[in-house]
């Protein structure tokens, strides 16, 4: 029986983020769509003190994993084909990779010098000797194209919604209106842009999200904030459902899950003009520059300030959040492995 290996480390990452989700919900789907006699397993590197259920642990802890495929060492984690969620890959054999995005050359300052190196390289290594690559976005495929020589088949397929966030958990203290932003908080996802328009509007701003790199303090003279931190899919769901509004103000994204995930929960979205948001959205949010406060004030009280325009809003927006599945990003993967003849 052939064997399908996913790469889960981002799932005991320190600050999982959005690729933390994307590991994890694709990881599902390729069990759930797996083509007759194939097996998906899920590998780790080896922690200590963190196991995952259902998924085998690798002989090597996570910097001998990592330094061993930055290097080029041939070492194989098992099965007869690897699907990589993320860059850290086997740097030959039968893989697919999934690249999320091009911030590594678009907005390097947002990342560490040592992050900056490395996701080029391997993300450079995999463009030309991977089996194939898997982007979320055209906007990345095309941007990636020029960046770097990429000489393996490039397959389009977005994300999904979580079929965990049908459901609710509670959560205490959640005020009766507020803006929403859903994100690790660091400087790309233009939280400090989202705080300076909130100055002028007298709502508060709820944000979900770990603090990441980049020292943002979410902190603001005259804005009432909340920071929930990281939270289970059903308090997600919940806080996804009481905004009145999602803010997605970010400087550079792939994809733009919580744009996604607000779409399908009825919420209204307002983001800004990174491509790759402006593409998820496909016209059924508030699109306003990158980087400009103003104009994101104006975007958000727009919404705020008219139940027609919101209305109209979630209508489109739960349209276009059906175009999107899980099971399409799974396919996706298969597509590249099937095709090999295992």
């Amino acid at each position: 029986m052939p064997e399908l290996v996913v790469i889960a480390e981002q799932l005991l990452a320190p600050v999982p983020g959005g690729t933390g989700r994307y590991t994890a919900e694709l990881l599902r789907a390729l069990a759930a769509t797996a083509p007759p006699g194939w097996e998906v397993t899920g590998v780790v590197a080896r922690h200590a003190e963190q196991r995952l259920d259902g998924v085998r642990m690798l002989p090597l802890p996570p910097r001998a994993l990592i330094a061993a495929w930055q290097l080029g060492l041939p070492y194989w984690p098992g099965g007869d084909a690897v699907h990589a969620p993320t860059p850290l890959a086997p740097p030959r054999g039968p893989v697919s990779v999934t690249v999320h995005d091009t911030v590594p050359w678009t907005h390097p300052e947002t990342l560490t010098p040592r992050g900056v190196s490395w996701h080029r390289k391997m993300i450079g290594r995999a463009a030309q000797r991977a089996r194939g690559l898997v982007v979320p976005t055209r906007a990345v495929a095309d941007d990636l194209r020029r960046r770097v020589p990429v000489r393996v088949p490039v397959h389009i397929a977005g994300h999904g919604v979580a079929p965990a966030l049908s459901a609710g958990a509670e959560v205490a203290d959640l005020p009766k209106r507020y803006v929403l932003a859903v994100g690790t908080l660091e400087p790309r996802k233009g939280v400090d842009v989202l705080l300076d328009a909130m100055t002028e509007l007298d709502v508060p701003l709820v944000l979900v999200g770990q603090p990441g790199w980049g020292g943002v303090d979410p902190r603001r003279d005259g804005v009432d904030v909340r920071v929930l931190g990281r939270v289970s899919d059903g308090e997600l769901a919940t806080v996804l459902r009481g905004a009145d509004v999602l803010a997605a103000p970010s400087l550079a994204e792939g994809f733009g899950l919580p744009v996604l995930e607000a779409m399908a929960s009825g919420v209204p979205v307002v983001h800004s003009d990174a491509p790759a948001l402006v593409e998820v959205a496909g016209g059924a949010g508030v699109c306003v520059p990158r980087g400009d406060a103003r104009a994101l004030a104006a975007g958000l009280r727009e919404v705020l300030s008219s139940p027609e325009r919101a209305s109209g809003l979630v209508a489109v927006g739960r349209a276009r959040a059906a175009e999107f599945s899980w099971e399409r990003a799974a396919e996706a993967v298969w597509s590249i492995h099937e095709r090999s003849g295992l």
